[in-house]
């Protein structure tokens, strides 16, 4: 079978491509580079030890759509290609709703034109808002999104909700994953974020590695156990395999499924920089700030729906979280 994986060349898309080659599923990458390298899709294959299609393109171009479900038989697509830096979004919000929806609604009636029903969607946490209390659950009410980008996957998974009510021969798989770090064992691909990193990890990464003088820490009075933030730390190949396992299920039988991806356990901002110096030796220089707008004290996933269901556990901590993401960091200090 042939899966169409859009964003294959990002963080999230690259690992999962990974994974997906070391199964019998061939794979075709559509990137437009806006927030990669291609470089790492000759990585991947290096790592997922076969070939691949890639195809340089934007979801937002029909055309080059309709040319890859004309040229190649795709039995389904996982959806990653997305803008999501969550500041950024805030200052040119019309960029990420054309881009993320529209782009996503292009590629839904390409895929329909071309009779392929079969979606898993790159979704995302944020869509619990800030008002739903941890563990959050699947069958809690959506929030209200506090940033353009976390409005665009609730729009989004309106529209793919949407669809399926109207046809239900899709199949559509919905995965809300929480906070992603790590990188793959052998340090060949990893986070490589454009410009000054939006998320912890990478943030601790280059400061170990000189690229930045400090990390700043977003608030140290909430309501948590040492008053910095609380988050669902969740490998980046234990997200890739998460997706697999809802492939495979999606590959299976129409329907519409709504999983979380984390590991149900939340570690503070002071956890991970302990945690992080642990596994690479090196003193991260922080400094405390104000808290940013909109961010929350605790938010952590009940992943329980997904093992039911999918069979899924991440089973990596954070301890190997950050040596991985230490030995990637290491290995590659200027990214690709």
């Amino acid at each position: 079978m042939t899966i169409l994986v859009t964003g294959g060349a990002g963080y999230i898309g690259s690992h999962t491509c990974v994974e997906l080659l070391k199964t019998s599923y061939d794979i075709i990458i559509l990137d437009n580079i806006s927030n990669s390298k291609k470089e790492s899709v000759d990585r991947i294959k290096e790592l997922g030890g076969r070939d691949l299609k890639f195809y340089e393109g934007d979801i937002l171009d029909r055309a080059t759509l309709d040319g890859i479900f004309t040229e190649n038989k795709v039995d389904a697509v996982i959806h990653f290609a997305a803008l999501k830096a969550v500041g950024e979004s805030t200052q040119i919000p019309l960029t990420y709703y054309d881009n993320n929806v529209s782009g996503t609604i292009n590629l839904c009636k390409a895929m329909a034109a071309a009779g392929c029903k079969k979606i898993v969607f790159s979704s995302s946490a944020t869509v619990y808002g800030s008002e739903n209390i941890s563990p959050l659950r699947e069958d809690m009410p959506l929030g209200k999104a506090t940033n353009p980008y976390g409005t665009t996957k609730m729009f989004i998974e309106q529209i793919l909700q949407d669809i399926y009510t109207a046809d239900n021969s899709w199949s559509i798989s919905l995965l809300r994953y929480f906070n992603t770090v790590g990188a793959h064992k052998s340090g060949r691909i990893g986070e490589n974020p454009n410009g000054e990193p939006n998320n912890l990890m990478p943030y601790i990464t280059q400061v170990a590695v000189g690229k930045r003088p400090f990390l700043t820490v977003h608030g140290s009075n909430y309501d948590t156990p040492d008053g910095t933030g609380v988050r669902d730390y969740i490998h980046v190949v234990d997200l890739a395999m998460g997706h697999i396992s809802a492939l495979d299920k999606v590959l299976q039988s129409p329907g519409l499924d709504i999983y979380n991806l984390g590991t149900g356990k939340g570690y503070s901002v002071l956890d991970v920089i302990a945690a992080f110096e642990k596994a690479s030796g090196v003193k991260i220089n922080y400094k405390i700030a104000e808290r940013r707008t909109g961010d929350i004290a605790t938010c952590y996933a009940d992943p329980g729906k997904a093992f039911e269901q999918l069979g899924w556990k991440a089973v990596r901590g954070i301890d190997e979280m950050c040596e991985d993401s230490w030995r990637w960091q290491s290995q590659n200090p200027e990214g690709y």
